[in-house]
């Protein structure tokens, strides 16, 4: 059910999430605002992703996505979090975040412990990394959507 809602792309803001990403699991993950993730098609599978991802006019980077309800953190809004494979300076909240999702992972699932859960993430990562240098995939990199008008357009292709 996932790949007839892929390529799937998506732009908004990037907001303050729960803070956890980059303390508990050390991986930093942007979050989209809850308009953005209503957004999204109320039946694509939660679970793990991967794509394309960029920052303002920024250079365009590999990323894992999550969509879904984290299980491990018992949320009760869905949320759509980015992890973008590539070390920032700085935070980017604020920033216009543009995401291109080219494939699917694995569905999601709950974790006994923390260290399983960034087990898995590392190799989501390492998954998504492998996915993302076929040239099927690696053509979404130099897609337009990447390349914001001056006037910062939103959720207009």
């Amino acid at each position: 059910g996932a790949m007839r809602h892929l390529p799937y792309f998506c732009r908004g803001e990037v907001v303050k999430g729960f803070g956890r990403g980059s303390k508990e699991l050390g991986i930093p993950t942007a979050n989209f605002s809850e308009q953005v993730v209503e957004s999204f098609p109320s039946d694509i599978p939660t679970g793990i992703y991967y794509g394309w991802a960029c920052v303002g006019n920024g250079d365009v980077h590999k990323m894992v996505l999550s969509i879904g309800w984290n299980p491990f953190y018992k949320n009760i809004k869905k949320s759509v979090e980015t992890h973008i494979i590539h070390t920032f300076k700085e935070d980017f909240y604020g920033e216009i975040l543009s995401i291109v999702i080219t494939g699917y992972i694995r569905p999601e699932k709950n974790f006994d412990s923390l260290d399983a859960l960034i087990l898995a993430i590392q190799e989501d990562i390492e998954e998504a990394k492998r996915q993302l240098d076929l040239p099927e995939h690696l053509k979404l990199k130099e897609d337009n959507f990447f390349h914001l008008p001056e006037g910062k357009i939103v959720n207009n292709r």
